[in-house]
């Protein structure tokens, strides 16, 4: 394999793509290979340098991407971007993570489920949907703005998974008050103006209940799975039962419930106490969440 081709397959630690995709191979000598950085604030020339030198052995350089090569690169990567149509339609397997109230975890198992299946060697990307109450950008401690090209932004790289979040874009004190219509169009950009790449799972974090966002996501990717959150307690039984239901009359197809804080184990003697109670997450499987063919966690 030429340097060349090494470098090529080399992926951009900020973002998770290919040097190759993103023209970022300048000048290749004998001596030393020259990276053209896709920003003037590019954060992480240091991984870079170490990840281009363990490929190739040679010295490393870099230099700013001329607005040409910028411009072209946006258009080669909006020509290469694959519709996130599901599973159904070619894409990639979409599951929409979702919770009828609040603090049941739901962000949390996004995360968990992403990284856990990144680590099995899948390409994922997760998209943030719950734009008032965001966390990945938290739960995977990164606070950098994508880059962005011609119309075209990258995702957020971090623990081999691709981000896209609204916490991105603002600061950490600066609410998100968009009525629907705004929603509707920030959830359709990162659909549809975020270069996803190869990605075999995408992973939504929708926000709590049946509200304009899932809405969104229901008429923007319709071959999405939903995979239910919720904790033992009554009241997230109750209102888990309202997201099942909606999923059911909309024909979208449910890949699993996933019951939340079961129980706290005892760090000394390892038993387990059913402080919130415990059944609802089968008993939601019996009565509203039949699961559908087909729908199954990728793994």
């Amino acid at each position: 394999m030429s340097v060349a081709d090494k470098l090529a397959a080399v992926r951009d630690p900020e973002s998770g793509v290919t040097l190759g995709e993103l023209d970022m191979v300048g000048d290749v000598t004998a001596r030393g290979v020259e990276i053209l950085l896709t920003s003037a604030d590019y954060t992480m020339r240091d991984e870079l340098r170490a990840a281009v030198t363990a490929a190739t052995g040679r010295a490393v350089t870099f230099a700013p991407m001329d607005e040409r090569r910028r411009a072209r690169v946006g258009s080669r990567l909006r020509a290469a971007q694959r519709p996130l149509s599901g599973a159904l339609g070619g894409g990639p397997r979409i599951y929409a993570v979702a919770s009828g109230k609040g603090g049941v975890g739901k962000s949390t198992v996004t995360a968990n489920l992403a990284v856990a299946l990144a680590q099995e060697g899948r390409r994922v990307g997760v998209l943030d949907a719950d734009v008032w109450g965001y966390s990945m950008p938290q739960l995977f401690g990164v606070r950098r703005a994508p880059t962005a090209f011609e119309g075209v932004m990258l995702p957020v790289a971090a623990y081999g998974v691709a981000l896209m979040s609204i916490g991105f874009f603002v600061n950490d004190d600066q609410p998100v008050a968009w009525r629907g219509p705004m929603l509707h169009k920030a959830l359709q950009q990162f659909v549809s103006d975020v270069y996803w790449g190869d990605v075999d799972v995408l992973v939504i974090d929708l926000p709590p209940g049946t509200g304009d966002v899932t809405l969104s996501v229901l008429q923007l990717l319709p071959d999405a799975a939903l995979l239910a959150v919720t904790t033992p307690q009554h009241a997230a039984r109750s209102v888990a039962s309202r997201v099942g239901r909606l999923a059911k009359e909309s024909g979208m197809p449910v890949a699993g419930v996933v019951e939340n804080m079961s129980a706290a184990v005892c760090r000394d003697c390892g038993a387990h106490t059913e402080v919130l109670g415990s059944g609802p997450a089968q008993l939601h499987r019996q009565r509203h969440l039949t699961a559908q063919p087909g729908a199954e966690l990728a793994r």
